[in-house]
């Protein structure tokens, strides 16, 4: 039931950080993703098998401390949009931005579900659930926002990086976009002159809950 719960709860928030995608290039002059019935909350329209269901559980189930997953990517025509670069890093920022509001979210809920006033009106079981289920939100959010700025692409971090670069450096940049998901991997997998990526990621989930769970 946890597994389940939790792969629910990271599906939905991967599902929100690409409608957020899709709903600011809209705003922004693209309407490729609204055209093509992507903000929607079905999931039917944004579940990938192997990035939203088979990646996480089997990251889930091997204990992990690095869960990760995705939606399908929304499509965003940048030609759209008006500034071009710019609001691309945009685009790319709502995604993670969302996944943080959901965190705080989550964060505001267990602090109200253990103020003493509502503790004595919920039984044992049903707090251990529900510290359980916005636990769940805020640190599946948090690995999703805090993953996802890397400046590794095709991840959103890398289309806000490339704000720094010439046109050219920058173009040549994203284009690493098709083999960024290995590069994910084998960093995450393999430390690299003695730095450790999962390692890192965890230090910097550990911290961020720390802020919003004092």
């Amino acid at each position: 039931m946890e597994i389940l719960i939790g792969l629910t709860i990271l599906i939905l928030s991967a599902i929100l950080h690409e409608i957020a995608h899709g709903f600011v290039a809209d705003r922004l002059g693209d309407p490729t993703a609204r055209l093509m019935g992507r903000l929607t909350l079905n999931p039917k329209s944004h579940i990938d098998p192997m990035m939203s269901i088979a990646l996480p559980l089997l990251l889930i189930l091997s204990g992990s401390p690095v869960i990760f997953g995705a939606a399908k990517p929304v499509p965003v025509d940048p030609f759209n949009l008006k500034e071009g670069r710019k609001d691309m890093a945009l685009v790319a920022l709502s995604g993670p931005l969302t996944n943080i509001v959901l965190a705080v979210l989550a964060s505001f809920l267990i602090k109200l579900i253990s103020l003493p006033v509502v503790i004595n009106v919920l039984s044992p079981l049903l707090f251990s659930i529900l510290f359980f289920i916005f636990y769940i939100i805020l640190r599946y959010n948090l690995l999703l926002a805090i993953l996802n700025l890397l400046p590794i692409p095709p991840l959103d971090g890398s289309k806000v990086f490339s704000l720094l670069l010439p046109d050219k450096e920058a173009n040549a940049y994203l284009s690493l976009g098709s083999i960024g998901i290995f590069i994910l991997f084998f960093l995450l997998l393999f430390p690299f002159g003695g730095f450790s990526l999962g390692s890192f990621l965890f230090s910097l989930l550990s911290f961020a809950e720390g802020l919003l769970l004092p």
